[in-house]
């Protein structure tokens, strides 16, 4: 049995660059990260390739000395391509109708199936049984959505930055 730690990505300024970094808070919850995961027997440590998630699991890579590699289907979902008026309405809309994908974006069960390949893909490849996954706030909560079907919309929007 593998043990898999979702780790959502510390506190970043928004911009629409999706390769944003952490801002100075993020950076001091990152360490808080670390100060958690530290007390579990971590093997393996998976990050989405933007920079934030990667930032956010750094501090715990350098204190255990494991290398991050990168994932790229851990990447945060595009929601839409064009601009967005009403950001929590689109992504309410995306929860509603899962297969729903806003232009140039990708639908929720897209993410959800990209996600799960990942977990499935680790297990099968991984012997190691502690597995960080550093990732972003949609993803994440598909992957919770897969194992437990009540995650829902609400349960997205109360979450926090960072979360384990």
């Amino acid at each position: 049995m593998h043990n898999f730690y979702l780790v959502r990505h510390a506190h970043a300024d928004w911009s629409p660059d999706e390769n944003r970094p952490l801002s100075e808070q993020g950076f001091l919850d990152a360490e808080r990260v670390a100060d958690v995961l530290i007390e579990f027997p971590i093997n393996k440590i998976y990050s989405s390739p933007y920079l934030r998630a990667q930032q956010t699991i750094h501090p715990l890579s350098a204190r255990i000395n494991i290398p991050v590699q990168l994932e790229p289907d851990l990447r945060e979902r595009c929601l839409s391509a064009e601009a967005i008026d009403d950001f929590f309405s689109a992504v309410k809309r995306t929860w509603a109708e899962p297969t729903f994908a806003h232009p140039g974006g990708e639908s929720n069960s897209a993410v959800k199936k990209r996600g799960v390949a990942v977990i499935s893909r680790l297990q099968e490849q991984e012997s190691s049984k502690h597995i960080v996954l550093s990732t972003h706030g949609n993803i994440s909560a598909r992957l919770l959505q897969h194992f437990d079907p009540s995650i829902d919309y609400n349960f997205w929007n109360s979450r926090t930055v960072p979360e384990i």
